[in-house]
């Protein structure tokens, strides 16, 4: 077995969390008085981190300084109360963590969420698995797409780029892998249509859990 590593993306991935990024987000433009968004077209805005999905919901009022810090403020608010309202695991990944760590492999979690907000829903959502590691946006590094956090992940756990795979739902996570030359699956039960992993160069795109640990464990 090559991979010692597997390093998931965290909405759209391990956790459908789509509802209550949908609820904070809606709530601050509520309060500066902007028209708000039905929950399934935030599945076209989050991937990019909070600042990105704050722009794409605010549209051409983000240009506004007082309005985006109103929507912000009133954001990071209401989502610290409330990023586990809704979020749930996926179906099958509760299984495939222990599975994983079964057969030795180390579990970690990167995230272009606030850093604040991943170990709390990581806590709540999967409570009896340890990740190896699990970041949000730290300041030191920049968001995904960019590799530098990835690669600081691998050089702190000790883990040659050959033995890593990576597992996201978007092409924010298909460029991450790319940009830091590690193996990467895309999965379509996120947030992203399975066209759009192909088009944004997935070499592999799969549909269940399953598929996951075939794949690990034929290589």
């Amino acid at each position: 077995m090559k991979y010692k590593l597997v390093v998931f993306d965290l909405d759209g991935t391990l956790v459908n969390s789509i509802c209550d990024l949908a609820n904070a987000v809606n709530k601050g433009l509520k309060k500066a008085g902007l028209p708000t968004h039905n929950t399934n077209e935030y599945k076209r805005f989050v991937g990019n981190g909070r600042e990105k999905l704050i722009d794409r919901a605010m549209g051409e009022s983000r240009k506004d300084e007082k309005l985006r810090k109103t929507v912000k403020n009133t954001f990071d608010i209401y989502y610290a109360e409330h990023c586990n309202d809704n979020t749930s695991a996926y179906k099958g990944c509760n299984e495939l963590l222990s599975k994983l760590e079964k057969l030795g492999v180390k579990t970690a979690v990167l995230s272009n969420k606030p850093d604040e907000f991943v170990d709390k829903i990581l806590k709540k959502v999967y409570p009896h698995h340890n990740f190896d590691m699990a970041w949000g946006k730290k300041s030191e590094y920049p968001p995904k797409p960019s590799p530098d956090a990835l690669n600081e992940m691998l050089k702190i756990l000790k883990v040659e780029k050959s033995e890593c795979l990576y597992i996201g739902d978007s092409n924010v996570d298909i460029y991450t892998a790319k940009n830091a030359e590690v193996d990467m699956l895309a999965v379509d039960w996120g947030f992203r249509e399975r066209k759009e992993l192909i088009d944004s160069g997935a070499d592999y795109v799969v549909s269940d859990v399953e598929d996951i640990l075939e794949y690990i464990n034929e290589t």
